[in-house]
């Protein structure tokens, strides 16, 4: 794709205005480590909302999810964003009041109020590993995939380019440079995404031409026997990564951590949910309709969305649509590295290392931990283009089956009975990334859905287990914020059931 010298202006303008208006509005942010990690706890919900669904939506998507719907799952993948959907419901009023009443910082501290100080290490090494190994690095590879395949760019330098663009904010910020960034990018990656879907529909002769061809590829509902995307896992498997992701998953809960009350998160994760609603229209129908067109060409599922905008994407508008890709990729990993640095500095650099560091230590300690972090996911990103990964989405769904099911099953168990002795909590995370790997070696044929869900039954019946032989003699007590409004408004009630209205008629329309 050829840039005029006004596409170029328009791209560089766009990304440094971003990165210059997030710096200026967390100018004053960085002073303790509750004003760096979470920005002083005073996020309101259209930040909470639009940072969710920019941290969330990535060229991870557009090239994984794109992907899959160009393959052999077509619109079905959307299931991940409507039961995303969902799932940031269910997390708004069983979560989430748990986590902001305790006051915590980050997931994993969480686990050592209800469990001990092992379980909180374990899920922190977890952590960390799979947002530098795994999401960091296929974000970036993805990102620079799209540069790479639309624009003509360097592969291993345009993941330092985006990599670095994104450490600029985050170091300096935070969490409140990346949620004002999110802003912007986040609405800008929208009207992104509704561009190239109308766009699209052109190319392919229209809305009716569109439905007519693929008709085969437009239903939700995929047979029991689909090797991806069976409506067996939809049922039982699925639901675990999508409560993990979250409602336990930092990157994305963080934000929410950071309400200024009850009510401004609830409405915050609700609104990031009824977004999602949209990712099947401007992801996964582009995706749909660069197979059509292009399909005989494409060297692989993940070309799509990129082949699509390098095709209809006219001059005068690639500057401001690269600009909304970047953005979107370097929200995603300004979101991860901030997470990242947070579990680091205050999981383990604080609980382990320097207990009574002072909160400047504390905030030069996660602006080192980024970077270093930035590094390591820039070193890794560039393998991911070998063919033995059979694409950026599953690569990401494997891995998440190590650690998703036997998180999932330690938060669900302490919910849901008090008496769950601590070493209970440990043994279930150490026991369900072997038992997810075995069933990988064992069961490689089975969809990872049904593998995650076999882990995470294992997980909680060995939780089950122990509790009945060692119950813990008294309930952990967990911390209490006396000062945090933790008032459920109607408002909210009422978002939550628009979100679940539009659900169901998706999924009339789609079946």
């Amino acid at each position: 794709m050829e840039l005029s010298l006004l596409d170029l202006a328009a791209f560089a303008g766009a990304i440094g205005f971003v990165v210059v208006f997030s710096m200026y509005k967390s100018r004053s942010g960085g002073a303790t480590g509750e004003d760096y990690f979470l920005a002083g706890r005073g996020l309101t919900w259209p930040l909470i909302g639009l940072s969710i669904v920019a941290a969330n939506l990535s060229t991870e998507q557009f090239v994984g999810m794109a992907g899959q719907g160009a393959g052999n799952v077509g619109l079905a993948v959307g299931n991940w964003q409507l039961t995303g959907a969902v799932g940031v419901v269910v997390v708004a009023f069983v979560f989430l009041p748990r986590f902001l009443r305790a006051g915590i910082y980050t997931m994993p501290e969480y686990l050592e109020y209800r469990y001990n100080t092992w379980a909180r290490a374990l899920m922190a090494v977890y952590t960390i590993i799979i947002y530098v190994l795994v999401t960091t690095a296929t974000v970036l590879y993805s990102g620079a995939l799209t540069l790479h395949t639309i624009f003509g760019l360097p592969l291993t330098g345009s993941v330092w380019l985006i990599g670095g663009v994104a450490a600029v904010y985050t170091v300096w910020g935070g969490l409140k440079a990346v949620a004002w960034a999110d802003l912007i990018q986040g609405a800008g990656l929208l009207l992104g995404g509704l561009l190239t879907m109308v766009l699209g529909f052109q190319a392919v002769g229209g809305v009716d031409a569109f439905f007519a061809h693929n008709a085969d590829r437009l239903h939700m509902i995929l047979p029991a026997d689909h090797p991806v995307l069976p409506w067996t896992g939809l049922l039982a498997g699925m639901w675990i990564p999508i409560f993990y992701y979250c409602g336990l998953n930092q990157f994305i809960v963080q934000r929410a951590l950071a309400a200024k009350s009850l009510r401004q998160g609830q409405l915050g994760v609700i609104f990031a949910g009824g977004l999602w609603l949209l990712v099947p229209f401007f992801i996964v129908f582009p995706g749909i309709m660069a197979a059509q067109l292009y399909g005989g060409t494409l060297s692989s599922p993940d070309q799509a969305y990129p082949t699509l905008l390098r095709e209809i994407i006219p001059r005068g508008l690639r500057g401001l649509m690269l600009a909304a890709l970047a953005g979107a990729v370097i929200s995603s990993i300004a979101s991860m590295l901030n997470s990242a640095s947070t579990v680091f500095t205050m999981d383990l650099y604080r609980r382990y290392a320097h207990p009574g560091a002072p909160q400047g230590l504390l905030v030069g300690m996660g602006r080192a931990a980024t970077l270093v972090f930035l590094v390591m996911g820039c070193l890794i990103a560039p393998f991911l283009a070998n063919p033995r990964f059979e694409g950026i989405f599953n690569y990401i769904q494997e891995f998440q089956g190590y650690i998703s099911p036997g998180i999932l099953a330690v938060f669900v168990f302490g919910f849901a009975v008090p008496r769950a002795p601590a070493f209970s909590g440990v043994a279930a995370l150490l026991l369900a990334p072997a038992v997810y790997g075995g069933l990988q070696w064992g069961m490689g044929d089975v969809a990872y859905l049904h593998r995650m869900a076999i882990t995470f039954g294992v997980a909680l019946a060995a939780m089950a287990v122990m509790t009945l032989i060692a119950p813990a003699r008294e309930p952990r007590v967990l911390p209490v914020r006396e000062e945090m409004d933790m008032r459920t408004d109607k408002v909210a009630v009422a978002a939550a059931a628009a979100v679940f209205a539009g659900i169901g008629v998706f999924y009339a329309v789609f079946w």
